[in-house]
């Protein structure tokens, strides 16, 4: 693993960061200051998944830009210096089977040595591997076929296995399983066959895990996917138990769908689980977070905020899944990260007290004039002192550049190191 120091990068502006800070706390006028704020941005941390921390692409073309982790030692090493910048990025989503290695004890060791932990494990039913007795082009979880779903049920088990042994806590789980032309499935009966599936995988699941199962409109399947929304999923996580919870992904809509009134909802339930963070415009377009709806994210977080004060003990899952066709993908998911931290400090700060009086008024201009104020103050000096507080970067992305961390993976790992995945 590459070593640097922060020492000075940016720190010429240090000055002016404390007179900003000080200017917002006066604007502000919290209650008990900006610290609760800061402590919270502190604690809140999003897990960094193997797979995006390769050069992403479409079905039509991939453009590796060079230094990428080949092996998952190297993609932990990666989170950890991202982790080192930013602060926030102190766990790893691992995606098996890409990710299976002989000696799961040595990846922990190593892990914990670089100060970062494992985050929900991922299973892979949406592609057929090497020596695979049978195939998934049909479907996985869904197949007509028993010993079809039985090698995806068993693959699930052995993914939690796995995963128990790293010391995460949930197994996510999201089907490509669906049809493309018309009366290729049978609705109701795909439906009956995943959820008897998923109670398989539910069962072996240990007492302290979760079961987080997404949803997703299109895509492999253009016809019909087996659990398109999150009703669908809604409605399975609670036919499966307290242990099982919906897992929104942001890029998993139709366009102009109201997140944030789902995340409510799954919150009115009991039954959100957690996030996977990127932006989009047209579908799952895995782009930088908050490159395009900056806006949705801060209303997404706001019902989180509102959603974490009721219940306190709420744990939810936080992880970014995007791909990097053009950027470097650590200088995008050092970007993703910073645009989570801004919209969580925006909600932060919003007077929920005086917002459910106008509500409670009908006052909808009023209700308007809280929310976009809160959107529309510069919170970056103090997602800055948070990671400062850490002994984080004062600017990651120009510390990264600065430093040249890109140029000396290229020099370590060479220009033509791929990542594995997708």
């Amino acid at each position: 693993m590459i070593d640097f120091h922060l020492n000075g990068v940016g720190k010429e502006q240090d000055s002016q960061h404390q007179k900003e800070l000080s200017l917002l706390n006066d604007r502000l006028k919290l209650a008990k200051g900006l610290n609760p704020i800061i402590e919270k941005l502190k604690c809140f941390q999003v897990a960094i998944p193997s797979w995006a921390l390769g050069t992403g692409g479409t079905r039509f073309g991939r453009f590796p830009g060079g230094g990428e982790p080949s092996t998952i030692v190297q993609k932990i090493e990666d989170v950890a210096l991202l982790h080192r910048l930013n602060k926030s990025s102190g766990a790893i989503s691992l995606h098996f089977p890409w990710d299976k290695v002989e000696n799961m004890q040595e990846l922990t060791e190593i892990a914990t040595s670089h100060g970062i932990s494992f985050d929900a494990v991922n299973s892979n039913t949406f592609q057929d591997q090497i020596d695979q007795p049978y195939s998934y082009k049909y479907g996985s979880l869904c197949h007509t076929d028993k010993e079809v779903r039985k090698l995806a049920i068993d693959h699930n088990k052995e993914v939690i296995a796995l995963g128990d042994r790293l010391g995460s806590k949930a197994l996510t789980v999201w089907l490509s399983d669906g049809s493309i032309f018309p009366g290729q499935q049978d609705f109701k009966s795909a439906l009956s066959r995943t959820l008897d599936s998923l109670n398989e995988i539910y069962e072996k699941l240990p007492e302290d895990w979760t079961l987080l199962l997404e949803y997703k409109p299109f895509e492999p399947n253009f016809y019909s996917m087996v659990i398109p929304d999150w009703g669908t999923s809604f409605m399975l996580v609670s036919e499966l138990g307290e242990k099982a919870k919906t897992l929104v992904d942001l890029g998993h809509h139709l366009p102009n769908t109201n997140i944030e009134q789902i995340v409510s909802t799954l919150l009115f339930g009991n039954k959100l689980g957690g996030f996977h963070f990127n932006d989009s415009k047209y579908g799952d377009d895995d782009l930088t977070v908050g490159s395009l709806k900056p806006y949705q994210m801060f209303l997404i977080f706001c019902e989180l905020v509102k959603g974490m004060n009721e219940d306190p003990k709420l744990d939810l899952a936080w992880m970014i899944d995007a791909s990097h066709n053009l950027k470097d993908p650590l200088e995008d998911l050092i970007q993703s990260v910073e645009a989570i931290n801004i919209a969580y400090a925006q909600a932060l700060i919003v007077d929920y007290e005086s917002l459910a009086f106008y509500q409670n008024q009908n006052d909808a201009t009023k209700c308007q004039e809280i929310l976009q104020e809160a959107f529309r103050t510069d919170v970056r000096p103090i997602v800055r002192e948070a990671r400062l507080q850490q002994d984080g970067a004062f600017d990651p992305l120009r510390s990264f550049r600065e430093l040249k961390v890109r140029e000396s993976l290229i020099a370590s790992r060479g220009t033509h190191s791929k990542a594995t995945g997708l």
